[in-house]
């Protein structure tokens, strides 16, 4: 029975529980809504939850915007090596956050899975054993990332980036390996938190741990009030502080029992076997996917960087606008994986295909006004970050094709959300390889080495990657396998 502890509220909860329709697990259908439920009230549920993580998210990513156009505004040659500096730092980071994120995504679906099923029990279990995990892992993965900073930095340098912005690029690195445990522990509330659907309470804690970004990067990057003048390295450390604010924020919201998921360091920590399993069922496939990607990225960086420090400065620049405006998509993914997970916790199909329509309808028009004002203001978007104008000229081209992909690549993030919150991610991971590191790569290889179109031939590729993922997405979602995803130790 479930307690009366805080928890998120959504339509589901009113609802009786379903049954899985044996007999049709091979067809698909559109669900008609259940009687009593109106469209209105599912928005409602869909916008409670995605709002304060698409605040969170374009906070986040506007923090490091603000970290860029800070370091790329240095004097001189220093901005544009400080700008493919940090962009050379995001590849091995992310490689080394590839298993904790796969737990944290396991975590999310599984949570989320029994918050619908109302066992909050397994709920809480599900959560200490996520921290228990990512707490081991984070410690050997920081260690990795600052004994091999020099090697991870220099191979996905290759041979077009100058040794300066090597060097600035190791000590970034550095650095940032130094706020990796509190980072992925912050990373384990916040999927937790969202799979109860609970995305203000991780909109709070990052929001003030952006501003504290924020404020450091002034101080530190250009030494005001009496700090230090750290340039690049300032920016990194400015990252740190930020992070550790924020895990300091979550873990005492977490220590409070009067939460649906909370830590009780006095509890008996007790492994639970189908727990595990069910979190590395889903939270292994994710991590493949996640290597998949990191791969075929690393591979096409490379391909980039032999370009020059200039033409990688640009690509750094738009991956990191593009970023800022995957946020929505992002926001209105977490939605999905959440109430996904708790549909199917409470057998309703109908409400899972429901959601996650709407969902995709909300997520696709926010991103053509999007779209829309990368297509119109390009060039003054990039102006922003540095005013040197190879830059702007070609980066405000390549805004115009970001553009007019963003309801494309909108629709994608929620569905592939969705697949995920249901548990269906072996077939995501397959997805990756075949786009990220087979398509991209391929197209970027011709695009770049052999028709010699430079960087626009890279976005190419690009596109090319997302057009084909946006059709393999859409028709996994179309077969409805998702609808039968059982976890291990639930009744059949």
């Amino acid at each position: 029975m479930e307690s009366k502890q805080k928890v998120v509220k959504t339509t589901l909860d009113s609802l009786p529980f379903g049954e899985i329709d044996a007999e049709n697990e091979g067809k698909y259908k559109k669900y008609p809504l259940p009687e009593g439920v109106h469209k209105k009230m599912m928005y409602s549920d869909i916008i409670t939850i995605a709002l304060p993580s698409l605040v969170e998210l374009t906070l986040t990513s506007l923090t490091s915007m603000v970290d860029q156009v800070m370091v790329g505004r240095l004097p001189g040659d220093l901005g544009v090596q400080g700008l493919s500096a940090v962009g050379l730092c995001m590849n091995p980071k992310f490689i080394l956050m590839t298993a904790l994120m796969a737990i944290n995504t396991g975590t999310t679906a599984i949570v989320a899975r029994y918050r619908g099923m109302g066992d909050q029990k397994k709920a809480n279990q599900t959560f200490k054993q996520a921290m228990l995990f990512n707490l081991i892992l984070s410690a050997i993965m920081m260690t990795v990332g600052t004994v091999f900073a020099k090697p991870f930095i220099t191979f996905i340098a290759g041979q077009g980036i100058s040794e300066a912005t090597i060097a600035y690029a190791v000590t970034y690195f550095r650095i940032q390996m130094a706020g990796f445990i509190p980072l992925m522990l912050t990373n384990t509330i916040t999927s937790t938190l969202r799979a109860i659907g609970d995305s203000r309470m991780p909109m709070i804690y990052n929001t003030i741990a952006n501003v504290v970004n924020a404020v450091f990067n002034y101080l530190l990057i250009y030494g005001k009030f009496g700090f230090p003048y750290m340039t690049i390295a300032g920016a990194s450390l400015a990252t740190i502080i930020g992070q550790f604010v924020a895990f300091v924020i979550a873990i005492s919201l977490m220590l409070k029992k009067s939460r649906y998921v909370y830590l009780d360091l006095k509890e008996k920590f007790v492994f639970d076997k189908d727990i595990m399993s069910n979190v590395l069922t889903i939270g292994l496939p994710s991590m493949i996917e996640q290597l998949f990607m990191r791969i075929g990225i690393i591979i096409y960086t490379r391909m980039v960087t032999s370009l020059g420090d200039i033409a990688y400065a640009t690509h750094q620049v738009c991956m990191n606008i593009q970023s800022l405006s995957f946020m929505s998509g992002m926001a209105f993914s977490n939605s999905a994986t959440t109430l996904m997970g708790q549909s199917l916790g409470k057998q309703r199909l109908d409400m899972a295909d429901n959601y996650t329509r709407m969902t995709r309808t909300l997520s696709f028009l926010l991103s053509c006004v999007i779209g829309g004002c990368f297509i119109f203001f390009g060039r003054g978007i990039v102006s922003i970050y540095n005013s040197t104008p190879e830059i702007i000229a070609l980066g405000g081209q390549i805004l115009i094709m970001i553009g007019f992909t963003q309801p494309l690549q909108s629709s994608q993030f929620v569905t592939a959300g969705a697949l995920r919150g249901a548990g269906d991610t072996k077939y995501t991971a397959m997805v990756i390889f075949v786009t990220t590191i087979i398509v991209r790569c391929s197209l970027g290889y011709l695009c770049i080495k052999v028709l010699d179109l430079g960087l626009m031939g890279a976005w190419y590729a690009l596109v090319g990657d997302q057009v084909i993922r946006t059709a393999m997405i859409f028709m996994r979602y179309r077969q409805g396998k998702w609808r039968f995803f059982r976890l291990r130790g639930q009744d059949q």
